[in-house]
């Protein structure tokens, strides 16, 4: 199994039933996720890096929501350009992007 030196989750509300709701979802989450996985194929550490969708983090006020491990840092109200900010500040980095961080 590869173990991954960082682990990024995207709240994307999704919910048990597999519908789709709430604020994440409704603020572009699906452009985050899919921002992330560009980066991250253009970047070529798909083994470095994983993306999963989550549901929700009940932070629904500061969404959308994307938590960085092993770090543990929470970043709120992210964009989806502002991931390319989080691969290079963060990821690639070793920096918390500040503005973003709750």
């Amino acid at each position: 199994m590869i173990k991954p030196k960082y682990h990024i989750f995207v709240c994307s509300s999704s919910r048990v039933n597999g519908e789709p709701k709430g604020f994440c979802h409704s603020k572009a989450a699906v452009e985050i996720i899919g921002n992330f996985l560009e980066e991250i194929r253009d970047r070529d550490l798909g083994a470095e890096v994983f993306v999963s969708n989550t549901g929700c983090f009940s932070l629904c006020e500061k969404g959308p929501i994307v938590v960085v491990y092993p770090d543990n840092v929470w970043y709120g109200g992210v964009t989806p350009e502002d991931v390319e900010e989080i691969m290079d500040e963060h990821i690639e980095g070793g920096s918390i992007v500040e503005r973003l961080a709750i």
